[in-house]
């Protein structure tokens, strides 16, 4: 007869974070430093790519809500691609003709 025990259960979050932790509290108070520093920046270009992708969302949403926007790119696309040298079989290959 097997006996049932009931163990606490850990969750996978938890396990990362007592994992975490665990290897934080590991390191010298220097290498926590440069730890910092170099999360610091990590987290400033993220922020940076975040902030410089925000334009690029707008025009996608308006796009998408707005036909009139749609229209006027798509007249853009049309000026521009009449002017480039690119053979029709490439074009159509890639979908601007």
């Amino acid at each position: 007869m097997q006996s049932e025990v009931n163990f606490p259960k850990v969750s996978f979050q938890e396990k990362i974070k007592n994992f975490s932790d665990s290897r934080w509290n590991k390191l010298s108070d220097r290498q926590k430093i440069y730890a910092k520093k170099a999360w610091s920046v990590i987290t400033y270009k993220w922020r940076w790519q975040i902030a410089m992708n925000v334009p690029y969302l707008t025009i996608f949403l308006l796009d998408r809500t707005i036909p009139a926007v749609h229209q006027f790119d798509m007249a853009v696309l049309a000026s521009v691609t009449s002017k480039l040298p690119i053979p029709s079989f490439l074009s159509s290959l890639i979908g601007i003709s």
